[in-house]
């Protein structure tokens, strides 16, 4: 009789260990072993406390096919904190993407004045980089307009009631082109160095071509966003979504260009690898290539992997916001950077220019110390000097013609 309740014991056991639901740690929340129909609940995460107002809990059954889902969910038992209550998070948010459009304004200015300046640098290659220069300039502008004219108080975090429904729904459709213009001259760029890579010609006759897709195709989306908002959706100031179709029109095509330009970016790196291996290629054109994809290869990911990944995967717009608005207005200084300030041409052309100009001050000040060493009293005589030689050479010019 012993054995059997001994038995009896270890086979409820072993029924307790495999039909109820082991414990389980689900990165965020541990939660203990429990028997079918228990109902396990736990406080909850620590490490989301910065986020949430309460100190609820939630829950998790132990069901004959596992355990369910958690329920209630986080933004409701732990008492999310929203972002809008909190006008501090706004305020630090547009003093931080304000100092980051100012500073890529500035540096992307100064890189569109050396691709202009310096003639060797004119080709087709810098004319793209002047031209996503522009488009980064343009977004940059277009946020500072934005920002004046729906909240010129810095007081408030809400938009004024009282501005120009005109003039602020002019600054969002300048806004909008700009974002746009900007996404699509960043797919040039990698469509230029794919083909580039593809096929050996000379790319001057297709400019015209890079400049239609970069500013053309943004136009006419825009124009379509215009008389859908128009018919549609023509109240306030043009920044709220209630109609699904405007914002359809705008999201799409900027959506195309980061699917096209990782499409490419994978191209791109299965090319390299080809060309690169290749015996044919010699270690100049080697040099030449990887000069070339460098930046462009940063580029792409840069801009639109994270795109991806906030559509695949469910970041909250808390993050999405500190991402595109803080670091996004830093893109123009990335950009600057990469493409003028660490390129070697430019930095050749920079310190030849910089060697000219302190070689021409040097002779120039020579110049001054030998002719104050051999005109000691140049400031008296020099004058009456000048003009004794003018008259002496005058005099010669005349007995000359004579």
């Amino acid at each position: 009789k012993k054995l059997l309740v001994l038995f009896a014991q270890q086979v409820e056991c072993l029924l307790l260990i495999f039909l109820g639901c082991a414990g389980v740690w689900d990165n965020i929340t541990c939660w203990r072993s429990a028997e079918i129909g228990e109902t396990v609940t736990v406080p909850c995460p620590k490490i989301f406390s910065n986020f949430f107002s309460e100190q609820g809990n939630i829950s998790k059954n132990c069901t004959n096919k596992g355990w369910s889902e958690m329920f209630p969910h986080f933004f409701v038992a732990c008492g999310l904190k929203d972002i809008e209550d909190n006008p501090v998070f706004y305020v630090w948010l547009k003093a931080i993407y304000t100092l980051g459009h100012s500073v890529s304004l500035i540096a992307l200015i100064a890189g569109s004045i050396i691709f202009c300046v310096f003639r060797k640098l004119h080709c087709t290659r810098n004319y793209i980089h002047l031209n996503l220069f522009l488009s980064f300039i343009l977004k940059a502008v277009s946020v500072f307009i934005k920002d004046g004219i729906l909240f010129y108080d810095t007081s408030t975090d809400k938009c004024s009631d009282h501005a120009s429904w005109v003039g602020c729904k002019a600054s969002l459709v300048f806004f909008q082109y700009c974002v746009m213009a900007n996404f699509y001259w960043l797919l040039v760029e990698g469509l230029y160095l794919h083909i580039l890579l593809m096929v050996m010609f000379s790319s001057n006759r297709h400019f015209t071509a890079y400049l239609l897709t970069g500013w053309g195709i943004p136009t006419i989306f825009i124009i379509i966003w215009i008389i859908t908002r128009v018919y549609l959706e023509n109240s306030g100031c043009w920044d709220t979504n209630e109609h699904s179709a405007p914002w359809w029109i705008i999201r799409v095509p900027i959506l195309i260009s980061i699917l096209v330009n990782f499409i490419i970016f994978i191209s791109i790196i299965r090319i390299l690898l080809q060309k690169l291996r290749s015996p044919d290629v010699g270690g100049n054109e080697q040099s030449q290539y990887k000069r070339l994809a460098k930046s462009t290869l940063l580029l792409i990911p840069l801009f639109g992997v994270h795109y991806v990944v906030f559509a695949l995967f469910g970041v909250s717009e808390y993050y999405q916001m500190i991402f595109e608005l803080c670091l996004g207005s830093f893109q123009g200084l990335v950009v600057a950077i990469l493409y003028c300030f660490l390129n070697n041409e430019v930095r050749g052309e920079l310190k030849r220019k910089w060697k000219s100009w302190c070689l021409n001050e040097r002779m120039s000040r020579n110049y001054k110390d030998h002719r104050s060493s051999v005109f000691p009293n140049d400031s008296e005589n020099g004058p009456q000097l000048h003009r004794n030689s003018a008259t002496q050479f005058s005099s010669q010019s005349e007995t000359s013609v004579i």
